[in-house]
């Protein structure tokens, strides 16, 4: 009996080893993006990117929490017209190594200080989104000689949270709890990005859905609670003052996720970009009508024309 029951826990381990060892990796369960995918190592990560266009000005897309390069494939479809158009899958995140990490700002930045190194990329413009914003914000203030202008799409980092609430938040946000998220639970996180949802997001959903099933879903799960704390812990408040590059900074007036409804309930999103007026050297700042925070995505035609409008502006 007892060597049986050894045997037993053998063939069990062995079983679950083969069914790890069988899944594949997010970068394969991931539909394709909408333009051609690339990659390249900086270092021990495998950098995945989306490229199209061969302007002389660089659009280099940063995207948010939870996302990946192709969130800004509407914007791209436009302005690679006009602009070299590069957007990134951070680590962590997409087609992109799932490392061990801080997954900071500062290590986003430093990331993609490597990435611009790499590719050689020259006159850029840096756009980030959301989280992507923040991290936008510290490469802007760290190597700020690297890009010529700076756009912020409803960029974390310029509402402020008291040291009792960061706590709360890191507390709250588990792997576990990234990791047991609900179909239905999926869905509804994905609308409150939006004040009219666009159909194409399903493929969004679709795929948040289908990598649960990814080899490297845990340490995607890891890489999202991790840079929920950098944010809070590297915060970039008192790096707005020293912002030199022009920046454009865009809200969605309907935005449902900046301020933080739970703990900042007496902030209206005028609050926020008020911060950006009033910190930021040489910024121009506008809201976008009857959008949320995905921005980008859900009124790519008006975010385009702002962008196109700022980025030739002398």
């Amino acid at each position: 009996m007892k060597r049986f029951g050894i045997v037993l826990i053998i063939v069990l381990f062995n079983t679950t080893l083969l069914s790890q060892n069988t899944k594949k990796p997010m970068k394969e369960l991931l539909s394709d993006y909408k333009f051609q995918t690339y990659s390249t190592t900086l270092d021990s990560l495998e950098i995945s990117y989306i490229k199209a266009g061969t302007g002389e000005k660089t659009l280099l897309f940063v995207h948010g929490l939870s996302s990946n390069s192709d969130a800004w494939s509407k914007n791209m479809a436009t302005l690679k017209a006009e602009y070299t158009c590069i957007a990134l899958d951070l680590p962590g995140y997409g087609k992109s190594s799932k490392p061990e990490a801080d997954y900071t700002p500062s290590y986003f930045a430093k990331v993609l200080h490597q990435f611009i190194e790499k590719l050689a990329l020259k006159n850029i413009i840096l756009i980030g989104h959301s989280m992507g914003g923040q991290a936008s914000i510290k490469f802007a203030t760290t190597y700020p000689k690297e890009i010529e202008k700076l756009i912020l799409v409803a960029p974390a980092g310029l509402e402020q949270f008291t040291e009792a609430n960061a706590k709360m938040m890191k507390a709250y946000f588990t792997p576990e709890m990234v990791k047991n998220t609900t179909d239905e639970q999926i869905e509804k996180n994905y609308a409150l990005n939006f004040h009219t949802v666009p159909e194409s997001v399903s493929k969004m959903i679709d795929d948040r859905t289908k990598i649960k099933e990814a080899s490297d879903f845990e340490a995607h799960c890891e890489a999202i609670v991790k840079s929920i704390s950098g944010m809070l812990d590297d915060p970039v408040f008192k790096d707005l003052a020293t912002i030199s590059q022009p920046t454009l900074v865009l809200f969605g007036d309907k935005d449902q996720l900046i301020p933080n409804r739970f703990f900042n309930p007496k902030l209206s999103i005028e609050d926020i970009g008020n911060v950006a007026a009033e910190h930021i050297k040489s910024v121009k700042l506008n809201y976008v009508k009857d959008a949320g925070h995905f921005v980008q995505y859900e009124k790519p035609a008006e975010v385009n024309r702002l962008i196109e409008q700022f980025v030739n502006a002398e």
